[in-house]
């Protein structure tokens, strides 16, 4: 045996000689390739194919030969591997190693230095997150910690990443030999890479989720202009144009980002690769939808700690549910037939990644999967499976050598050959870790720690005798000489997480680090005998029962949404805001989600039959002015024009607020940009459909909108650093007329037959303006400033639909009705600051009896709520009638929007949205009973009193389910839930990134 290592030995030093081809030597020249035949062995070639009792022919860094019954060729060290079986060694298509790991850079307000360009010296993009020109091959360097890590793993190859702005430039495919760069990178240019994070840039722009991805969206544009133009140089988007035909990576966090992301590659033609967080078990058809192939981490989240019953309610029924379903999102994502590779990225420990994958795979996800997904699929993503993946006769030599099949519970890996050169990750003759030890850990008695299970180990007890007699069970994770186990003692209870490595072989001893109820400290386990109990025969573990997915999966989503029918309300009051007025003992028919009728008597046929005596219906509320449902960020507040960014890119359909609202009886919100700028960014109507996803929610078939501002939030008084103009309210009005003036000159310039104008996606939503395609809706305080910007836009010819807020209108509502402008404000909000020092509660009865279309909306998630509430006030303030104060939070807005066509008024023909109101809608006293969205009860008071019941009970059971994993020795976490951000107007992000990752995706990984 040692003359075969010795052999090895001098044969694998020639090899390395060989290999260094363009490096001088500085001593004598040995080029002769090392040259191997593993014998007797179960070849596993692919995926589909294994050679029993076969011989694989290694010379260099490549296979010369496999096959059964090969012939080994003189000079050949043979390797007789007796059974053993051999596999390709993983590739892991998504890795940081051998590139440092930028540091966040903090968007937002709180961290902002007023960057508003590159100060990256050089002819490079304008915006620092724009980085194509970064080259992983320029800037890769061997990590040989990190590679011995990845390699006892089983990796021979990973794809490197630079995890570092929004456009991040080429990755590259490199093996983990111990020789030099130049000999590990295998493929030098493997895909282009993106995020939504900005990662180190220095520029305040973007400082939210809509911010990056229009950043993203013009530079396409950008590159397709350069193309074209002879103008100037731009290493950046030269950069950008010349990597369109790579494969093309985009890390994401959340299932919602995929579908994000996949609209911007569906707009240029880009099919995306996705680097995810894991949750696409979620919306699998959806994810389904976009076509894309995925790189899914294992990162599953850890147990919540909920011995304490008041610690338990900190958590989240989506947390609960999370930890309980995601280990099989490997396993879904297989059913569905989606194409996914697997990586190593992001779980605390490389070593983890056996313990998840086997995880993955008691959770239903095929062993043949799950070898595809780590070697064959990553392989073709990244164009280097000519060279690893398979062990096909000229590919490299990149194979393990393992003790069983490669995902047995008891397999342990020997070794990790890559390149050819030999990596021992454990001695073949690995010690028979089965037997009984004494325990010793530092803080605690002395206790009996026994071992067993099949193989040489891989279950085990804990007992502490001093103190009780009852055994626990502890979890057991070997990879040759290093153990892990984690256990929960009881009397008192303590959690006790152990990791070491086998010290001495006689006797046989542990020695390792420990962390015993939150302390961390040593220990040690010395064998003191054999056991004597039969092994029992290793069987899968018969996974409990999931509950089932919810939609959304957040509180109160079903397992299935209410169906649309037909439904004929009876006998109720109906507040009809048409002609026709308030009708007693009248009857609304919904089919096919429209109202068919309305009137007394009405034969309901096939339709389902309320009997709504005493109650009263009216049209659904409509919120004019909402930041409910969105996501990274109401504001992007780092330019003064902010035209450019859609509040559409960016809806949240796991937002609760749209249950609660649906509760108030709300049915569509119009969700604005925040109040940062003059010029804010492009609104979204939606319809509370919950439980469908983003692009459900839209409206669909509505005029689009957009937020300007006015007063203090724009010139930034009371935060940013004083730099970004305007400063004061007469820059405020420079402002308006010099982005105006430029979006007539673009448009002029696009009308230019042959011409070449660079696309600008600010300044082509100013000219929706001037065509009357995008409409106005402008937060405003102050009369002198809603005088200006009248007057601003007499003289540059645009028209503004809606004054939000306006708080005192009532000074200028003469004029606002010469020009057609209508008012959005608040009931009786006042004195909150000195804008609104002379704001009155009269004023929207003022407005209405001039003769102003105007409404009451919210700004405010609670509020919205409680809007009947909010209308009722006009009645006690000035005296509205009844029948017009419910107008304010129906029709008025409803026609603001350019809507009433579908939605504001109980009329055939339109939108079935209706509410079921226990009383006078306008009262305290009145609950919404049923939420009717396109005839569909979104609401519905009894069921809801049943869902809450259900989930109650559901998360009692995965309470349990989680005490009896913590019992089984599994970790746990605290049990915390993150809080969730609400927004209004004037909500400022600190960090847009971690603000997405946080409410997307609410949970804490291994």
């Amino acid at each position: 045996m040692k003359k075969i290592l010795l052999t090895l030995t001098l044969v694998f030093s020639a090899s390395v000689l060989f290999a260094q081809q363009t490096y001088p030597v500085n001593g004598t020249f040995d080029n002769r390739p090392g040259q191997f035949a593993f014998t007797n062995a179960n070849i596993v070639v692919n995926a589909n194919k294994t050679i029993s009792n076969g011989t694989l022919l290694v010379k260099g860094q490549t296979i010369e030969a496999v096959g059964s019954g090969t012939t080994v060729p003189k000079g050949y060290v043979v390797i007789d591997l007796k059974g053993k079986y051999i596999y390709p060694s993983l590739i892991d298509a998504f890795s940081s190693y051998g590139v440092a790991e930028p540091a966040r850079a903090t968007g937002g307000f709180g961290g902002r230095q007023s960057i508003f360009v590159s100060t990256k010296k050089g002819a490079y993009n304008w915006n620092e997150a724009i980085r194509p020109e970064t080259e992983v091959r320029g800037i890769f360097g061997n990590d040989d910690k990190k590679a011995e890590e990845l390699r006892k793993v089983g990796f021979g190859a990973v794809n490197v990443v630079n995890r570092d702005g929004i456009v991040r430039g080429t990755s590259a495919a490199v093996t983990l030999s111990t020789e030099r760069e130049n000999q590990n990178i295998i493929k030098g240019e493997t895909a282009a890479n993106f995020s939504f994070s900005k990662g180190t840039s220095k520029n305040d722009y973007p400082t939210s989720l809509m911010g990056a991805i229009a950043l993203l969206r013009q530079t396409y544009y950008d590159g397709q202009w350069y193309a074209k133009q002879k103008e100037e140089y731009n290493i950046s988007l030269d950069a950008f144009n010349k990597q369109q035909t790579l494969p093309q990576i985009f890390e994401v966090d959340g299932w919602q980002n995929i579908l994000r992301a996949d609209k911007i590659g569906k707009e240029f033609g880009k099919q995306y690769i996705f680097k995810s967080t894991g949750d696409e078990y979620q919306r699998i058809p959806a994810v389904k939808a976009t076509g894309a192939s995925l790189i899914i981490p294992l990162t599953f989240t850890k147990a919540f700690d909920v011995e304490d019953p008041a610690e338990a309610r900190n958590i989240t029924l989506a947390q609960m549910k999370d930890w309980e379903i995601s280990p099989t999102n490997p396993a879904a994502l297989e059913k569905a037939g989606i194409r996914f590779a697997i990586t190593a990225t992001g779980l605390e420990q490389v070593r983890d990644f056996w313990t998840n994958l086997r995880t993955a795979i008691e959770n239903g996800l095929t062993e043949k999967q799950a070898l595809l997904s780590t070697t064959e699929i990553p392989a073709a993503m990244l164009g280097i499976d000519d060279k690893v993946g398979t062990l096909d006769k000229g590919k490299l030599a990149n194979f393990l050598i393992t003790s069983d099949k490669l995902f047995s519970n008891s397999n342990i890996v020997f070794e990790n050959w890559v390149q050819g050169k030999r990596f021992v990750v454990n001695k073949i003759n690995t010690a028979d870790l089965r037997g009984t030890y004494t325990l010793n850990i530092e803080g605690q008695s002395p206790m009996v720690l026994k071992i067993s299970g099949t193989g040489s180990g891989n279950s085990a007890t804990v007992q502490r005798s001093a103190t009780d007699s009852a055994k626990v069970t502890s979890s057991l994770n070997r990879n040759g000489d290093w153990v892990s186990m984690s256990f929960s003692l009881k009397n008192p209870a303590t959690d006790v997480r152990l990791s070491g490595y086998v010290t001495s072989e006689n006797p046989l001893t542990f020695k390792g680090e420990a962390v015993s109820g939150g302390k961390e400290g040593r220990w040690t386990a010395t064998f003191t005998s054999a056991n004597t109990e039969q092994p029992k025969k290793e069987s899968p573990k018969q996974q409990a029962e999931n509950g089932p997915l919810i939609y959304p999966f957040t509180s109160f989503g079903v397992t299935a949404a209410p169906a649309q029918e037909s439904v004929l309300l009876k006998n109720a009051t109906v507040w009809t805001n048409e002609k026709e007025g308030i009708l007693q003992n009248a009857d609304v028919l919904l089919e096919n989600g429209k109202i068919k009728a309305v009137g007394k008597g009405l034969s309901a046929g096939a339709a389902k039959v309320i009997d709504a005596t005493g109650k009263h219906i009216t049209p659904g509320i409509i919120d004019e002015h909402s930041h409910i449902a969105i996501t990274g960020g109401v504001n992007e507040g780092a330019q003064s024009n902010s035209a450019e960014v859609r509040v559409a890119d960016v809806v949240n359909s796991e937002d609760v607020n749209i249950y609660r609202q649906l509760a108030g009886g709300v049915t569509t919100s119009h969700l604005l940009h925040g109040s940062a700028n003059p010029i804010g960014g492009q609104s979204q109507l939606i319809k509370l459909r919950w439980g469908k996803n983003s692009e459900e929610l839209k409206f669909g078939g509505n005029d689009g909108f957009i937020k300007f501002a006015l007063g203090e939030n724009v010139k930034q008084s009371n935060f940013g650093t004083g730099m970004r103009f305007p400063v004061t309210r007469m820059g405020v009005e420079q402002v308006f007329v010099d982005d105006f003036t430029r979006a007539k000159e673009y448009k002029k310039a696009l009308a230019v037959k042959g011409s070449n104008a660079r696309r600008d996606l600010e300044l082509d939503a100013l000219v929706e303006i001037l065509d009357n395609k995008r409409f106005i809706t402008c937060h405003s305080y102050v009369q002198s400033e809603i005088n200006m910007l009248m007057h601003v836009a007499d003289s540059l010819g645009f028209k503004i639909n809606t004054f939000t807020h306006i708080l005192e209108g009532y000074k200028v509502a003469d004029k606002m009705k010469a020009h057609g402008i209508a008012a959005s404000t608040f009931s009786d909000w006042w004195a909150y600051k000195m804008e609104v020092a002379e704001a009155i509660p009269y004023n929207g009865a003022i407005m209405h009896n001039v003769g102003i279309t105007t409404a009451f909306n919210s700004d405010d998630a609670e509020m919205a709520r409680r809007l009947n509430q909010e209308a009722g006030k006009s009645v006690l303030y000035g005296g509205v009638p009844e029948e017009e104060a419910l107008k304010l939070v129906t029709l008025n807005p409803a026609r603001m929007m350019h809507i009433d066509n579908r939605v504001g008024s109980l009329k055939a023909g339109k939108d079935a949205d209706v509410v079921i109101w226990s009383a006078n809608p306008l009262t305290i006293y009145a609950k919404a009973e049923k939420t009717f969205v396109d005839g569909v009860a979104y609401w519905d008071i009894e069921r809801d009193a049943k869902v809450r019941a259900d989930q109650q009970a559901e998360k009692a059971r995965i309470i349990k389910k989680m005490l009896d994993s913590k019992n089984k020795g599994g970790r746990t976490q605290r049990a915390a839930a993150p809080a969730q951000r609400i927004y209004n107007c004037e909500t400022m992000e600190e960090d847009y990134a971690a603000e997405f990752n946080t409410l997307e995706r609410s949970h804490s990984h291994e």
